[in-house]
Formats: C-alpha cells, structure tokens, sequence
C-alpha cells in the first residue's frame, strides 16, 4: 500500500528513493541509504541501499522522489515566548541592552495563554523549517506564570517534537544594578525549588526521550554570583545541563568588566 503521510506508531514505513540523501556520515564504509531508509516505532529501523528493497515486509512506503531525505535539524538555542514581539518596530534595530529594557516591560505582561501560543507557534516553524529537537531558554517569570516550563512540556509532547527545556532564572533586578525589572525576577530558593521539582517531574533519559530539563541562569547581567554558582551546583546534583548567555555583546563585556573585575568567561 501507498501512503501520502509517513505513519508513526509500530507500523513499518519505507520512505523510498529520495532525491537526494543526507546522512551526516560521510566515513568509508557509511551505509548507502541512496535507496531511502524504514521507519518503525519512530526510529530508523532500517537504511536501504540504491536499487535494494527492505530486508523485512514493510506496511507503508512514502514516494520520496521529490524530496530530500536530511537528520531532523537540531536548534541548541531559543526563546519561544520573544516570538510574540519579534517584528515589534520600536526595538527592531536596537542594540542589546536597549532592546532588553524596552521589551522587559512587555514581557513582564506575558499570561499563560500568551506564553501557550508563543511556543506552539515558534515549535511548528521548527518543525516546518526541518527542526525536530530544539533548546529553549526561558528565564522571564511574571506574576500567574510560574508555570512556564510546564506549558512548554505539554506543548512540545502536543506537537511530537524533541526539547530540551531550560529552567532559567533571573535574580538581579534593576533595584540591584541589574537589567530587567524586579516584577520579573526570583529570589534564588524559589528558582532552586522549581528547578528541582521540573527535573523531578518532566527530565527523561536515555533513548528516546523526548523532554529533558536544564537550568539556565540568565546571564552575567541580570543573575547574581551565588545564583550562577548554586544552579551549576544543582545541575551538578541532579545530573541535568546548565546552560546560559554568555559573551553576547561588548556592552556585557564592559558590564563584566566593571561590575566583576574580569572577562565575561572567566
């Protein structure tokens, strides 16, 4: 039988003598997938050589003379809520640290349901564009959304995709020197403790899994030293990535050099 969609699920799927073939392995001896590859369970079963048919029956085959058989593209670094404000003509040309203080404000009006539509957008352009596992960075916590990260869980798993979710935080306000705010910064036991309870509740391992959690402090400019030093030191704990900004701009350069005596790395 022929099918117009690739099937997921148990069913066997030849995805049949693409256009073209990208593998990401161009070793001798790589496997010669020139005649497509079979998909079972949501995995690569099987690589199928130029001129070859399967090894097993298979239930499906999806005519892929049109197109061009790729790995799913991985994006290492996202904001899916700034997807609302993007086009946003005030800050379109400003540089860093401008931009983030006109956009914090706005920001800190973001509901639930905003950040619901934000990232079911922002996944479905991944996936239209190829990408099927992405990195999200979400560090703004207004008033009713301590949920964020939880939103993105159910939206990702809604939409099939792969993600790593980056519980971020941010602690220094403009009270403090910071950058951002304070409606939109945490004190450090409250950021401790939702990161902690996210890697408890939603962090998968091992093959196949399709959610895994992070912590991520904001960066140099707008989280203090402890918080930086304590999320490296959780992450630590709880065998999970941190992840943050760093090095971005020489306006964070020249921040890091007068606030902390040092470089932004070191």
């Amino acid at each position: 039988m022929t099918s117009t969609s690739v099937s997921s699920g148990t069913t066997r799927t030849w995805i049949r003598n693409p256009l073209g073939v990208f593998t990401a392995d161009d070793s001798p001896g790589a496997p010669d997938a020139r005649g497509g590859i079979v998909v079972e369970g949501g995995v690569v079963a099987e690589v199928v050589a130029a001129g070859a048919e399967p090894a097993t029956p298979v239930d499906e085959t999806f005519d892929a003379s049109q197109h061009v058989l790729t790995p799913g593209l991985i994006n290492t670094h996202h904001h899916f809520y700034q997807t609302l404000t993007r086009a946003w003509g005030p800050v379109a040309d400003a540089p860093l640290f401008p931009w983030l203080q006109r956009l914090y404000p706005v920001w800190a009006r973001l509901t639930p349901r905003d950040h619901e539509l934000a990232t079911t957008v922002a996944l479905a352009e991944l996936l239209l564009s190829g990408c099927t596992t992405a990195a999200d960075h979400h560090y703004v916590f207004p008033a009713g959304l301590d949920d964020a990260i939880d939103i993105q869980v159910a939206a990702v798993r809604r939409l099939g995709m792969r993600a790593t979710l980056t519980r971020g935080s941010m602690t220094l306000g403009q009270d403090d020197g910071g950058l951002p705010p304070q409606s939109v910064v945490q004190g450090l036991g409250t950021i401790l403790a939702d990161s902690q309870r996210l890697v408890e509740t939603y962090h998968e391992r091992g093959a196949g899994a399709q959610v895994q959690i992070a912590l991520a402090p904001c960066s140099p400019f707008s989280v203090t030293t402890d918080a930086m030093r304590e999320s490296a030191a959780l992450a630590e704990a709880l065998d999970v990535r941190l992840h943050t900004h760093l090095a971005e701009t020489i306006d964070e350069e020249d921040f890091c050099r007068e606030r902390f005596g040092m470089r932004t790395v070191d």
